[in-house]
């Protein structure tokens, strides 16, 4: 099987090709991505029009340079992330994909985006890297600029959401926080490189809901913490000892919003007892995250499986969306191509 997968659901063109090898497990055979982080940075986040121009300007001269026959030949099928995200961007990928799937006469598949970070975990990126794939049934932490949910997967596509934010997802409070340290455009990794020089505990930001009984997050109050912080800050010190602290604020920013995730999701362990966790999404790539789970997780239930993505993985990519569509392919859950429409709001569950 050789699947085509199409992602635009915010600022980046992706489209990848994978197919089954004879151990019955995908690989990569080719993937390009145009990314449009220069393109938005001087806005401080993602503009939908404009995101949806670039995909225009991009989605041709890539699917040209996938080197796919122009017919199509060799695919058998194309999977395409239909939400959620941007409506303006997705759309240049649904119809991308209704074409392709018109014109060639090859089945679609309409992918979850959600649902493509959790597959993520199930590739191998080269034909020499074996990662252990998990088992059933997975705790999956997904952490990204729009979500942040915690979902129990009992098999493939079978699937029970037990925690989600209830105003800022992760990765969304990492970008208005870097905008307001004045740090720069994705806030992920600005953050977390300036948190290199910082003391993680030189700031008691609040750890919201770390306590609640139940599996939700909540980091719209850590930004107003942060706000504060900074306020403070100018009113008593120097800007010399000022532009030192940016440092100490976004260490301990960044550790409150680690520990806040890792104790939830421990807790949820405690409660389901999953043989596997996985964590996934953009914000999977923040070093700090990836070790501390995967300590905590290691030292309490050394049993339990911990996977996450290749680094490159992390991020949107069509990968991840080929490999979740091929799931889907598997058991011919393909849609009507004339019929098909971008849904924004797109629910995994």
């Amino acid at each position: 099987m050789r699947v085509l997968g199409i992602e635009t659901s915010c600022d980046e063109t992706a489209l990848a090709v994978v197919k089954k090898n004879d151990k019955g497990e995908f690989e990569i055979e080719k993937h390009l991505l145009a990314s449009q982080v220069l393109v938005h940075e001087k806005f401080g986040g993602v503009v939908p029009e404009v995101a949806a121009r670039e995909h225009i300007a991009s989605i041709f001269p890539i699917l040209d340079e996938l080197g796919i026959e122009k017919d199509g030949h060799g695919i058998d099928a194309i999977a395409v992330t239909s939400g959620p995200g941007l409506v303006p961007a997705l759309r240049i990928g649904v119809e991308l994909g209704k074409v392709l799937s018109w014109v060639w006469k090859k089945p679609l598949v309409a992918v979850n985006h959600l649902e493509g970070h959790i597959y993520s975990v199930l590739i191998n990126p080269t034909p020499k890297t074996q990662h252990p794939k998990p088992k059933f049934t997975a705790l999956c932490l997904l952490v990204s600029g729009g979500h942040t949910e915690l979902i129990l997967m009992k098999d493939h596509g079978d699937y029970e959401l037990i925690g989600m934010t209830r105003d800022d997802a992760a990765g969304e409070a990492f970008d208005k926080v870097a905008k307001l340290l004045g740090l720069g455009y994705p806030g992920g990794p600005v953050i977390a490189k300036s948190a290199e020089q910082g003391n993680p505990k030189a700031i008691s930001f609040p750890r919201p809901m770390i306590d609640s009984d139940d599996f939700d997050f909540s980091f719209s109050g850590l930004k107003t913490a942060v706000k504060r912080e900074m306020r403070s800050e100018r009113t008593e010190r120097s800007k010399m000892s000022e532009r030192h602290n940016t440092a100490d604020i976004a260490a301990s920013f960044q550790q409150a919003v680690v520990e806040t995730l890792v104790t939830k999701t421990m807790r949820a362990v405690e409660k389901y007892q999953p043989q596997s966790v996985i964590l996934s999404g953009g914000v999977s790539a923040n070093q700090l995250l990836r070790l501390s789970l995967k300590q905590v997780l290691y030292k309490q239930y050394p049993e339990i499986s911990f996977h996450a993505p290749e680094l490159f993985l992390t991020g949107d990519n069509a990968i991840m969306i080929a490999i979740a569509g091929a799931h889907h392919a598997m058991k011919n859950e393909f849609v009507d191509p004339l019929t098909l429409v971008a849904d924004p709001n797109m629910r995994l569950v």
